[in-house]
């Protein structure tokens, strides 16, 4: 029963360190996608050579 004492806040301290990196990778731009699919519907990729 004592190791739950234990556990209970090492899980806890990793969930805020999972979330913590989840909030840095978001406001550092890692999730951003500036050429998304949004941007090339509009662009033009095809060659026409014939």
């Amino acid at each position: 029963m004592t190791i739950l004492a234990f556990l209970i806040p090492v899980a806890l301290g990793l969930g805020l360190l999972g979330l913590a990196a989840f909030f840095w990778a978001l406001r550092s731009g890692q999730f951003d996608d500036p050429d998304g699919a949004a941007a090339r519907i509009l662009l033009d990729d095809e060659d026409d050579d014939a």
